[in-house]
């Protein structure tokens, strides 16, 4: 059972404007959780990440339950390649706005599975009521170079290509999808967000905020704040889902 959910975005402390994007689409077939950060500087990151959310939203919207997993796995595929022609489309009517993209990450959720897709470096974690783990690997440079060897997490920390991204939706008409399905009831608190989050923040300290028991409203506000005290060089994006009433939403 879904108890509660969050979304909040911040501009954060450097940019002049927000390019991440997404939201909470609620629906009889279940909940679409949708954080987009966009790329491409002056208001084309934005514009992109918009798009993906548009899409995602709009695809959501013509869903009718019920939505088996394998069903739902389809639909964000298909989503996310609908949002990657509509942003290479857009921006080959835009010069303006060429070279444009977005990260995106997804998920469908119901009482029974929990569906994710995502392309880029924005991230989803598990709190399972015991501890945290992140759920997604990132489609970055830096990760990609832990992954090989040839650096240690502690030294992508503070690499200077750091922010470069491997896969997006808007930069490849072939783009590659990560798409896999988890047990809703293994689930206490779904976390997605972008880069500015989890960049700032380790994923323990995430934790803590989700166990002083107050709203996932408050945990939100509380996480973006930390991220901007510690710099916020980059916008701030974080949803939240709570699947059980293992915390009260009252305290």
């Amino acid at each position: 059972m879904i108890d509660s959910t969050a979304f909040l975005t911040d501009v954060g402390k450097v940019r002049s404007h927000n390019e991440d994007n997404g939201g909470i689409f609620v629906s009889p077939v279940g909940t679409l959780v949708v954080v987009a950060d966009g790329m491409g500087g002056h208001s084309a990151g934005d514009i992109a990440s918009k798009i993906a959310t548009e899409v995602l939203e709009s695809e959501w919207n013509k869903m009718s339950p019920p939505l088996k997993a394998i069903d739902a796995e389809t639909f964000l595929l298909d989503s996310f390649k609908r949002a990657n022609e509509a942003i290479i489309t857009y921006a080959q009517q835009h010069p303006e706005c060429e070279g444009m993209g977005t990260t995106a990450i997804a998920a469908v959720c119901t009482e029974e599975y929990t569906a994710i897709a995502h392309v880029g470096d924005s991230r989803a974690y598990v709190y399972n009521g015991i501890k945290i783990s992140q759920q997604t690997e990132d489609h970055s440079l830096v990760a990609e170079l832990v992954r090989s060897g040839q650096i240690t997490e502690e030294e992508a920390e503070h690499h200077p290509r750091k922010n470069v991204v491997l896969r997006a939706l808007g930069t490849d008409p072939d783009v590659s999808i990560d798409v896999f399905i988890l047990q809703s009831d293994l689930i206490n608190v779904l976390i997605i967000c972008s880069d500015g989050l989890s960049n700032k923040l380790k994923a323990s300290e995430v934790q803590a905020e989700i166990e002083r028991g107050v709203k996932l409203s408050e945990v939100a506000e509380s996480l973006i704040a930390q991220a901007n005290d510690r710099g916020g060089e980059d916008n701030i994006t974080i949803a939240l889902v709570r699947f059980n009433e293992e915390i009260s939403e009252s305290l």
